[in-house]
């Protein structure tokens, strides 16, 4: 039988008894790594506001500990306590409500760094744009995840600059297809340089004899298998590298059957790489697309596809490629875990949360009564917004009925701070959202973090207004 290990938590005086009513539970739980713990409140109120030097100074030593855990949100660089202490130091989740997942994962982060579908992410206006531009686009879609690079032509839109773009490109280090219904252009683009071809059909095969790009093959016409699986069969006794693509339609206009040709090509073919084009899905959807991805990208697992290619050009779209790498390596994760995409990452969960409300309103009331100073907390329960100081706890869903209450009309900057902490909780509680004061609500791959600086200039102006009119 492993030896338990002895685990010290630090955290504040207000999460004190919730912390050890927790780590109670977890250990209830058979599914549990076995370990003991000690709980340790360094005479903070708010466990988050502990920095690595507050610890070096109050804690004064860890006895027979061999992790020490701190809160999630604590700040700072902890290689310096692992240095005083002599073992390993490390944050826990940024809510001890979380901690039974934390101790699920054996404290250890999911593996997310590997895939197995490539993403061609398209310039869908390259004619359009310079070189300049066309390297600066493919340059944050690689930043998104993308591996390969694709250049839309137009249709009676010459692409004067293609070769050009191909080796601007090509010289700047990315992998680049090009996608044209022109046999004339995708001769051109691969005598260029390019990687992929797409898309040749049987009868513009011939174009993949004259070059080296690999070809993306596609129905002669709409639906018609017959005529890609000859050329599939061309490409296999040439040993011509290819990927084949039966192309994904849009609701209502064959969805369900395009899916079904792709079940047909891979039980037909089991081992030639398949491309589905999720653009008629993700762009001609008023839905938002981290859902559709999820979805198109767990088909995408069980039929085994090996690349997709992806397009952000709706508005509504504007993160689609990032969502597909994010996708793609989840359903990669729970595959090779046998489970369900669950508890992987939150980078899908744009609109709501698995778990939004942490706290219910008895546990808020019993943190509110501990507080003894005039700083306001604000927390968000199924119940409503809370906000509480020493003074006492209001509970609403509206913003504006607070003001009048909190005392702060000659106080600009915490009026503007509370303003804008209680606007995040009101949509963190109309759509079911984590929210943590101080801190921005999560958005999954659309979240995009400010400076810490942002978080107090407002603070400084204030202070500087003010004393001009005292002046």
């Amino acid at each position: 039988m492993t030896k338990p290990e002895n685990l010290l938590f630090l955290t504040g005086k207000l999460a004190e008894k919730s912390l050890n009513k927790v780590l109670q539970e977890v250990l209830a739980n058979p599914k549990t790594p076995n370990f003991k713990y000690r709980v340790e409140q360094i005479g903070v109120s708010v466990a988050a506001l502990m920095t690595p030097e507050m610890i070096a100074r109050r804690v004064k030593n860890t006895g027979n500990a061999q992790k020490m855990i701190l809160p999630g949100l604590c700040q700072g660089d902890l290689s310096a306590l692992h240095r005083q202490y002599g073992i390993p130091v490390e944050r826990g989740p940024d809510d001890l409500k979380d901690l039974p997942q934390y101790f699920g994962q054996n404290g250890k982060e999911h593996d997310l760094s590997q895939y197995s579908v490539q993403i061609f992410a398209e310039i869908v206006d390259a004619p359009d744009l310079t070189v300049e531009q066309i390297l600066a686009k493919a340059a944050r879609f690689k930043t998104q995840g993308a591996n390969v690079i694709d250049l839309g032509c137009l249709p009676n839109r010459p692409f004067l600059h293609l070769a050009d773009s191909i080796h601007a490109l090509k010289a700047a280090g990315f992998m680049v297809s090009v996608d044209s219904m022109s046999a004339d252009e995708l001769l051109l683009a691969g005598k260029s340089g390019a990687d992929y071809l797409l898309s040749l059909t049987e009868k513009t095969l011939w174009v993949a004899d004259a070059v080296e790009a690999a070809p993306v093959l596609i129905p002669s016409r709409p639906g018609n298998m017959a005529s890609l699986y000859r050329a599939i069969e061309i490409c296999l006794k040439k040993g011509k590298k290819f990927i084949a693509d039966p192309i994904l339609d849009p609701i209502h206009f064959g969805l369900a059957d395009s899916i079904v040709r792709y079940h047909k090509l891979r039980k037909k073919y089991p081992k030639i790489d398949i491309m589905m084009g999720i653009g008629n899905v993700t762009e001609l959807t008023d839905a938002d697309t981290t859902g559709i991805n999820a979805i198109l990208f767990g088909l995408i697992s069980e039929l085994n596809i090996n690349a997709v290619l992806a397009t952000s050009v709706s508005p509504h779209a504007v993160n689609a490629i990032a969502e597909a790498d994010i996708a793609r390596r989840v359903v990669f994760a729970a595959k090779q875990d046998d489970r369900l995409p669950r508890g992987y990452s939150n980078g899908l969960l744009g609109l709501h949360d698995r778990k939004p409300f942490p706290y219910n309103s008895e546990e808020i009331n019993d943190f509110a009564v501990q507080i003894k100073d005039p700083s306001f907390r604000i927390m968000v329960s199924e119940t409503g917004v809370h906000v509480y100081n020493r003074d006492g706890q209001i509970v609403d869903v509206d913003p504006f009925n607070f003001y009048s209450k909190l005392g702060v009309e000659n106080d600009a900057s915490h009026a503007f701070y509370l303003g804008v902490e209680l606007a995040r909780a009101q949509i963190a509680h109309q759509l079911g959202k984590r929210y943590v004061q101080d801190e921005m609500l999560g958005w999954g791959v659309n979240i995009h973090a400010p400076s810490r600086a942002s978080k107090t200039a407002h603070r400084a102006a204030s202070i500087k207004e003010k004393s001009l009119k005292d002046k």
